[in-house]
């Protein structure tokens, strides 16, 4: 999503930034694989996880989950309606993609697990980008 931003010089007018649900990698760099993988695409995926806060929900104005179960999660999370109407799910910005699909989590997989999930986010990303424009006339 950053490279799609920076290419559009968009960059002063959308925040993007990245939390889990969980804290069991908190402090931890993205998996070498995902690395590997955004490399051999041009992509720098750097970082370190940190746990979604509440006050996520005043900062940003798309909370955007990656499957079913995270999503669910951060609507029990919203402090009210407003909030829970800022949480999305990812592929659903995907209009060529399924409805209210997962993204898959390729952390135990096998084979390019990887790369089937940056094409996934690709094209999610292009449709959120895409809406961000619409909606806020960027």
């Amino acid at each position: 999503m950053r490279q799609l931003v920076a290419t559009e010089r968009l960059l002063d007018a959308i925040e993007i930034d990245s939390a889990g649900t969980g804290d069991w990698h908190v402090g931890e760099p993205p998996d070498r694989r995902a690395r590997a993988a955004g490399k051999r695409r041009g992509l720098v995926v750097d970082g370190r996880a940190r746990c979604f806060t509440s006050q996520d929900f005043v900062r940003f104005e798309y909370v955007v989950a990656m499957d079913r179960n995270n999503r669910n999660d951060l609507l029990r999370l919203a402090p009210d309606d407003s909030g829970q109407r800022k949480v999305f799910l990812f592929r659903d910005f995907d209009l060529a993609g399924p409805r209210d699909a997962d993204v898959p989590d390729p952390y135990y997989g096998q084979g390019n697990g990887f790369e089937t999930v940056l094409d996934i986010c690709d094209a999610a990303c292009r449709g959120l980008l895409h809406h961000i424009r619409e909606r806020h006339r960027l």
